[in-house]
């Protein structure tokens, strides 16, 4: 009889250790939910914060911003600098040094200002940060780019605090005035001795995302050429029928301009043909014209002009300046921003950091499609000086309304982003 009761006793002891582990498990299951909630929580909080932020151009006060960064930076026990280069202009760097700090470094960049807004244009306070009940939080800079550097600052928040130490120290920096060209920016900031001293290796940035399930990852950027064309005539009676009129040439420009723009409008019907290969070309402004009853001594037309990498820039402007000679006598161009020509950064197995950006998004299962950026960033800019870098934005199934109104991001999708971010900064930082 005790023979018999000795292996049902020594099953029941194996029972007990069995339910005992998966108590703990289900135990430490919760636990890890509740905390992943809590960082959940604690996300969407700094969001709505950043994005309610009034850092709208013009004339921004980056107070508020800087104020905000510095506690983000607290919280993470990391330190911060803020570099000023311009008057009122700050640059905030948070820096987590990495366990080999010797090697080049890795730079997160974002900007802090946003574009202006028409609040009644809005369903929602434009800076409220209000969130339906879809999930979409409303606020400019959501998509444009607070939300991005958010999700990066907690991607480093969940790293740290699960005890991972990268290669590669990590410097998140935060710049002001890229909505007005970055010229006191970022454009100032990498030839300073305060960007040398990051030592940075590689950078990301903003950069293009995608309305369905996929990403997409810039490597290269459209060339801004933004002129005013000025042409100059024999003024008159608004009766009279006058030769060598402002008027005749600037329809001579405007003619040759948007000819060209047709041109390569026309290339975008071949579908393997993307918008950040051909030159777009818009005339956004024109001026001139004293009053309705005079024929005017000089009129002009602004255009705003991207040039694709593989755009000629000293050809390019060769053709303008043979439009002008053709269109008459006073007749010339004024610039308003040039970009010189900037190499793109390589994506193939020379590039050890694009490798990284590969895989890691390949064993991900995310689709990423590699682009030329039809707008200009920040990016070109560490290009310039010869770092690569990277426009990437952890965003997908979103429709595209930087700049436009009602401007929002989905808390899931941003939610999300976090989790990407927290596979590719170690992927890139360990490279």
């Amino acid at each position: 009889m005790q023979s018999m009761l000795l292996p049902c006793t020594k099953m029941v002891v194996e029972m007990l250790k069995i339910i005992k582990c998966l108590i703990v498990l289900i135990f430490i299951t919760q636990n890890v939910k509740s905390a992943e909630s809590e960082l959940d929580a604690l996300a969407l909080r700094n969001l709505k914060e950043y994005l309610q932020i009034r850092s709208v151009q013009p004339n921004v006060n980056y107070g508020p911003c800087v104020n905000f960064l510095k506690k983000q930076a607290e919280s993470l026990n990391l330190p911060v600098k803020v570099v000023e280069l311009h008057p009122k202009k700050p640059i905030v760097i948070i820096t987590w040094e990495g366990t080999e700090p010797e090697k080049p470094s890795i730079l997160l960049n974002g900007h802090m200002d946003v574009v202006p807004v028409f609040p009644e244009e809005w369903t929602y306070p434009p800076f409220g940060a209000e969130i339906d009940e879809r999930g979409n939080i409303y606020a400019r800079g959501s998509q444009d780019m607070k939300g991005h550097s958010i999700q990066q600052i907690e991607a480093i928040r969940r790293l740290i605090s699960s005890g991972i130490r990268l290669k590669r120290t990590i410097h998140l920096s935060f710049v002001p005035d890229e909505e007005i060209g970055g010229l006191t920016g970022m454009k100032t900031f990498v030839i300073s001795s305060e960007f040398k001293a990051l030592n940075v290796g590689f950078a990301m940035d903003e950069g293009d995302f995608s309305t369905e399930n996929k990403f997409f990852v810039s490597y290269g950027e459209k060339s801004w050429f933004q002129i005013w064309i000025n042409c100059q005539g024999d003024p008159g009676h608004g009766s009279s029928l006058l030769n060598n009129t402002a008027s005749e040439k600037l329809r001579f420009i405007i003619d040759r301009f948007m000819d060209y723009r047709a041109r390569e409008k026309a290339k975008l019907e071949d579908p393997n043909v993307k918008p950040g290969n051909v030159t777009s070309i818009n005339l956004t402004m024109m001026k001139g014209g004293t009053q309705i009853n005079v024929v005017a001594n000089e009129l002009s037309v602004a255009f705003d002009i991207r040039l694709p990498p593989q755009v000629n820039h000293e050809e390019f402007e060769n053709m303008i300046n043979d439009w002008c000679k053709e269109a008459g006598d006073g007749v010339y161009y004024t610039i308003i921003n040039k970009d010189p020509p900037i190499e793109n950064t390589k994506i193939d197995d020379s590039n050890i950091y694009w490798v990284a950006f590969k895989n890691i998004t390949h064993n991900l299962g995310m689709e990423v499609e590699p682009l030329i950026m039809t707008g200009v960033t920040d990016a070109r800019f560490l290009r310039f000086v010869g770092i690569p870098a990277f426009g990437f934005m952890a965003i997908h199934s979103t429709p595209h309304l930087a700049h436009a109104s009602n401007e929002f991001l989905n808390k899931d999708i941003f939610l999300e982003g976090i989790g990407i971010f927290m596979k590719i900064i170690p992927a890139v930082a360990n490279a």
